[in-house]
């Protein structure tokens, strides 16, 4: 089933390569228009696309980014260039302070009625009363490790990411706020601590650390746990089911001191030439066999209840995809901080990367 899948992705992906080129020398509209949409890269299953044209007449036309920094200066250069934004908690938080986003009009979202009520309640601690962002794709922080490599020993902890045991053999984020997560959970913190001692107390454990990772990645921390060049990283629960279908000796878990709990979610720019079209397509990705779809394609935990149904039974058995309301209930999320806790991190940062 799993290898079935991971090869229908890469068919997927062949012909996403295929339909850009056709959408590029083509200068057909829909019927009924066209809609901006900017998001991560390969985050949605590309056969939506056609499949949303078929229903409403309307054609996306999407672009992508790296990281949402990327995109928040994009579009704070130019807010009318995009229709809908798919982008994470902490940014859009950012933007509602700025005034930069418009409010979603949810009767035209009656399809909104199938994400989950702890989700809901999950995204208004970045958008109080849910007035401008719908949950799309969610994830939480977690250690995949090769059960082979580390033997005997039981990997539940973010001390376990200090053992002398796996010198060589670690992989850790090459991100300022995700490393630092790792360092303040580990001692308890919150991870979006403004005290200056606990960001000391976690750079100088990072430092401490540093001798034995074998590389600082991101997307490719994943791989290197897939191929064996590592025996543990610290990866997104999404990445899980990549993984484990080109090395089944991987696991996923949860620290038990808590970690990073994700929503990316869609949002209009306040400035958007078609927020009606836009809506429509919210209202699209939020029905059940289109979240089922995208999942398929993503294995990211869905906050769609309604698509559960609809999804194969393994992959909801997995407490790393599905992880219990219990687990989720102890996670924190990432929050846009003032400028002089922003300057602590990046400085402690630079200290870390630097010895």
């Amino acid at each position: 089933m799993k290898s079935r899948k991971f090869i229908c992705r890469l068919m997927i992906l062949a012909l996403m390569l295929t339909s850009s080129l056709v959408m590029s020398t083509s200068c057909r509209s829909g019927v009924n228009g066209e809609l901006y949409v900017y998001c991560y890269g390969d985050y949605f299953d590309p056969m939506i696309l056609e499949d949303f044209e078929a229903e409403t007449g309307i054609r996306v036309i999407p672009d992508y980014y790296d990281t949402a920094e990327e995109m928040y200066t994009v579009l704070e250069n130019n807010a009318t260039t995009y229709d809908c934004i798919c982008t994470s908690d902490y940014m859009i938080q950012r933007m509602i302070e700025n005034d930069m986003l418009a409010e979603l009009n949810t009767d035209a979202i009656p399809e909104l009625s199938n994400i989950a009520d702890v989700y809901m309640k999950k995204s208004e601690a970045f958008d109080p009363g849910n007035k401008y962002s719908v949950p799309y794709q969610l994830g939480i922080s977690g250690i995949l490790y090769n059960t082979e490599m580390v033997g005997d020993t039981e990997i539940d902890s973010w001390d376990d990411l200090w053992n002398e045991k796996f010198k060589g053999q670690m992989v850790m984020p090459d991100s300022v706020r995700d490393a630092f997560m790792i360092g303040l959970k580990k001692n308890g913190y919150s991870l979006n601590s403004t005290n200056e001692e606990e960001i000391k107390k976690a750079a100088d454990d990072l430092i401490a650390q540093k001798p034995l990772v074998y590389k600082y990645a991101n997307d490719s921390a994943r791989d290197l746990l897939a191929d064996g060049s590592a025996a543990l990283g610290v990866v997104w629960n999404g990445e899980y089911i990549y993984t484990k279908d080109l090395n089944d000796k991987v696991e996923f878990v949860v620290p038990k001191e808590g970690t990073e709990f994700f929503v990316d979610s869609w949002v209009i720019p306040k400035e958007a030439v078609n927020k009606e079209k836009a809506e429509q397509w919210i209202n699209f990705i939020c029905k059940a066999e289109v979240a089922a779809k995208n999942f398929d394609y993503l294995y990211y935990t869905t906050p769609n209840e309604a698509a559960l149904e609809l999804i194969d039974e393994e992959y909801l058995n997995e407490k790393a995809v599905f992880p219990s309301t219990e687990t989720i209930e102890s996670c924190e999320s990432l929050r846009t901080l003032d400028s002089k806790s922003t300057d602590l991190y990046s400085d402690y940062w630079k200290k870390v990367k630097a010895n």
